[in-house]
């Protein structure tokens, strides 16, 4: 069954990125993966994914070292903010209450074990497409761009972690998050973990950093509507000379269509389809795959990279 506290969250809402070229970093979002400049405020730039119906996606921040800042995540109601909040204060990792946060009311901060920061809210702004970007269709949440990626949204973060058994202790007895596959080595340490909020198949993933550091980011994932769109991003990358790690390929771990980049302020990127897969059974089985399962490669026969494993940011 689901852990205590499932359907709490309802979507992972945001995310932040430090760059320390965040003006390239601007451009790769805005030019390449078709978003949009909405707003700036101090270091920080706003962009917002067409389909998006928050009034941004990624908040770009300027500093000396790539990696990742806070992730959002909208809470369900009101009442499910406040449960929560209490769990992580419970679990003694909160930060207090936050009403700076652009395009959001009060945001609840804090961090999980392993130090990547976060913030619950519910009150949120919705994104008013302007005369530039109206849709034809309105319910969607901007016009379809036609141009670069065309990514329509956030999917998901996958973080590096120092201690993956404690991150998985978080997220199912803190977050209420549901773990859906996982990784596990011939010792029976859990080597990733994918966790899913929603009926979503994953949204947060938490992968042993092989430095042992804390903190550190694997990549950002946002969706496409097809897997064509990746196969022509890919083209589009290649021409913009951004560095293309591993893929169009497809992963045997939660079946996505993948194809991983590196934008220009280091951090990684993935651009994924994962079709039509949905977790709708209440009573889902977590899926185990083995080290010898996991060695084979991916679904079609890709063996995985060595950067796939030691890349991450900040860079060590």
């Amino acid at each position: 069954m689901p852990p205590a506290g499932f359907h709490d969250i309802a979507h992972l809402g945001s995310v932040e990125l430090f760059s320390p070229v965040p003006e390239e970093t601007r451009d790769f979002f805005v030019d390449l993966m078709a978003m949009k400049e909405v707003h700036r405020q101090g270091d920080s730039i706003y962009v917002h994914a067409w389909d998006d119906y928050e009034s941004y996606t990624v908040k770009i921040t300027g500093r000396d070292q790539a990696g990742i800042g806070r992730t959002y995540l909208r809470a369900a109601s009101p009442e499910a903010l406040q449960r929560r909040v209490e769990a992580v204060e419970a679990a003694g990792l909160g930060a207090g209450w936050s009403k700076t946060e652009y395009g959001h009311g009060p945001v609840y901060l804090f961090t999980d074990p392993d130090g990547h920061e976060m913030g619950f809210y519910y009150e949120t702004e919705w994104y008013e497409a302007g005369e530039e970007d109206r849709p034809s269709l309105k319910n969607q949440a901007s016009a379809f761009p036609g141009r670069g990626a065309n990514v329509r949204r956030l999917d998901h973060v996958n973080y590096l972690a120092s201690d993956v058994p404690a991150a998985r202790d978080f997220m199912t007895g803190t977050l209420g998050a549901r773990p859906t596959e996982q990784i596990v080595l011939d010792d029976g340490t859990p080597a990733a973990m994918w966790f899913s909020v929603c009926n979503k198949s994953y949204d947060l993933v938490f992968t042993s950093d092989w430095l042992g550091a804390r903190g550190r980011l694997h990549h950002v994932a946002f969706a496409t509507d097809t897997r064509e769109d990746i196969l022509r991003a890919a083209d589009v990358f290649l021409e913009a000379g951004i560095h293309i790690e591993t893929g169009p390929h497809k992963h045997a771990i939660q079946q996505t269509f993948f194809l991983y980049v590196w934008e220009p302020g280091g951090n990684r990127i993935e651009l994924c389809n994962a079709g039509a897969r949905l977790v709708l059974a209440p009573d889902w089985k977590l899926i185990t795959w083995t080290q010898a399962e996991r060695a084979k490669g991916q679904a079609w026969g890709l063996k995985t990279i060595e950067s796939f494993h030691t890349h991450g940011t900040p860079v060590l």
